[in-house]
């Protein structure tokens, strides 16, 4: 993660409809709040852009000095729906004013409609259930635990496999990075769990080979039969990219799954709710996931993940011995009703689609302005990612992701710190609700920064 100095710096004065930088950034005010926080917290909640939150309206994030930034991360890809959208503050509050704050598992009225709205969502709504949660990593764990008791209940304990992805992220917890293909990440466990492998991931980028052959012929060279992998999880675009599936790969994938019998999990903890132009990203696949991980995007505002799935897999547990404590939490609960009801409403999964066939080829104009530098480019409806590289190489240049992140933040454009297996990726995410000329004024910003790191460096 990025090392952000706490210096201020002087920059010009920024005042438009959307934006105001007025300070030095960061904020001189704001350094005895960054000093508490340092003493207060670890250091590993130090890495994103030095700027503190005071207010979030649809596509802008305020301090409390005066500065606006245009947002370009979505609060890290969780509000879909814009920061503060109306409809959510008043269903919380509604919640809140009752009032019903906390339920464990016992049932409420909210909860059942949440999972019946969730369960129509997937692709044969009569055969699918949901389960909710309170996190991502949450959602990944419960869909590889399913995934092999499933395959433990229904062929026994010779199918142990979990087949990921490099460069997957599915979480933090010990599971979902097991589960990831980030050798760093793993480091801490010491001996790693042998039954998670993970094979290439067919970006056409860092791994040129785009052949589903390539799956077959890894796990061949890792002596892992079909018949010994309980289930496959990959993310429906992988999160450093972003990088997206090729469609063949992905119906050759689940074609595999089903001759197998393996239970297949498309993580859509980033890529779902409308991000891709599609309410989920698999859509764009043709595919039927038997496990859905959702996240982020479910509420667009608090903490609410599910895992969506088909019922024979998601009953094999009695009651019970499935849940979590904050599952259906009233107020999260509240929020993700609004949040579905405005999606559809608002017809937002299409306007991400609509505003993407201006705002992708945009940015990839940018990218190719420089392109010895600006390696890759990779976007869909919402989401994009431009890979910062040595020049002429592909070798990941951090720093460069780094000064053109910054360039845009002095200029009142945020982006959460650079992502990606180098720290190389400039992700682009803006809330689907961004008004189009705020859309059209933040890709000039961006430009301008681009300009002003390469040309002046």
């Amino acid at each position: 993660m990025a090392e952000y100095d706490l210096k201020p710096v002087a920059v010009p004065p920024v005042k438009t409809k959307y934006r105001t930088i007025c300070t030095a950034i960061p904020v001189p005010e704001s350094l005895p709040i960054f000093e508490e926080l340092r003493l207060s917290e670890p250091r590993s909640m130090a890495g994103q852009p030095p700027i503190l939150w005071h207010k979030a309206q649809n596509a802008t994030v305020s301090d409390r000095w005066g500065n606006r930034w245009i947002d370009w991360s979505s609060g890290v890809l969780i509000t879909n729906a814009g920061h503060g959208h109306p409809a959510l503050v008043a269903a919380i509050r509604e919640m809140l004013d009752r009032p019903l704050l906390s339920t464990y598992v016992f049932p409420h009225e909210s909860r059942a409609t949440l999972v019946k709205m969730l369960s129509g969502l997937a692709p044969e709504p009569e055969n699918y259930q949901a389960f909710l949660l309170s996190t991502g990593s949450e959602a990944t764990e419960n869909c590889i635990k399913l995934s092999k008791t499933y395959a433990l209940e229904k062929h026994g304990r010779g199918r142990k496999y979990m087949v990921s992805f490099n460069n997957a992220f599915h979480g933090r917890t010990m599971g979902a990075q097991l589960a990831g293909g980030m050798a760093k990440q793993k480091i801490w466990m010491g001996t790693v769990d042998p039954s998670f492998v993970q094979v290439p991931f067919p970006d056409g980028y860092k791994n040129e080979d785009v052949s589903f052959d390539l799956f077959l012929k890894t796990l061949k060279e890792k002596n892992i039969a079909p018949e010994e992998i309980a289930g496959v999880i990959v993310e429906s675009y992988q999160g450093v990219g972003p990088d997206f599936l090729p469609v063949e790969y992905a119906q050759k994938l689940e074609k595999f799954c089903r001759e197998h019998d393996i239970v297949l999990t498309m993580d859509e903890v980033q890529a779902g709710f409308g991000r891709t132009g599609k309410m989920f990203c698999f859509e764009h696949y043709g595919v039927r996931p038997d496990l859905i991980a959702c996240g982020k995007g479910i509420s667009s505002s608090l903490p609410l993940s599910a895992v969506i799935g088909r019922k024979d897999i998601m009953s094999l547990y009695p009651p019970g011995s499935m849940t979590s404590t904050h599952s259906a939490s009233p107020l999260a609960v509240a929020a993700a009703i609004a949040n579905l009801k405005v999606l559809k409403e608002e017809k937002l999964v299409e306007r991400a689609e609509r505003l993407g066939t201006w705002f992708l080829p945009e940015l990839r104009r940018i990218q190719k302005l420089y392109p010895s530098v600006l390696g890759c480019f990779q976007g869909k409806g919402m989401v994009a990612g431009i890979q910062a590289v040595k020049a002429g190489t592909k070798t990941p240049d951090p720093a460069l992701a780094l000064k053109i992140n910054l360039a845009c933040l002095y200029r009142g454009l945020m982006m959460f710190a650079p992502v990606g297996i180098g720290g190389e990726c400039i992700k682009i995410a803006p809330p689907l609700t961004i008004e189009e000329d705020a859309l059209r004024e933040s890709v000039a910003v961006f430009e301008e920064a681009v300009h002003a790191v390469l040309k002046n460096g």
